[in-house]
């Protein structure tokens, strides 16, 4: 399994329950698939560079994770599905070169 860092972008409107019930559920839904989160940072609240579905914040989180590469497509879509995510970046986390 490789590791992925995900930064997620949450509605403002949502109070800190209901953002640390959608962090239960992303990390439920990637055990689910096999795999495992190994860090969540939550940055917290910070406006946007530009408006998203007319917000101009936005609560950002930050997770390390490791998932099986045949699940990214589907968990994507997962997050994609739903409607409290304003933006997510899903990126590959590469090993750093010795010199």
């Amino acid at each position: 399994m490789k590791k992925y860092e995900l930064m997620t972008i949450f509605k403002p409107n949502l109070d800190a329950e209901e953002v640390d019930k959608l962090i239960e559920k992303i990390s439920s839904i990637i055990v689910e698939f096999g795999g495992s989160v190994e860090s969540t940072d939550k940055v917290g609240r910070k406006k946007l560079a530009y408006e998203i579905q007319n917000f101009r914040d936005g609560y950002f989180l930050t997770s390390i994770l490791s998932l099986p590469a045949e699940k990214i497509a589907e968990f994507k879509r997962q997050l994609r599905l739903n409607d409290n995510i304003l933006r997510t970046m899903f990126m590959e986390v590469s090993e750093k070169a010795s010199v």
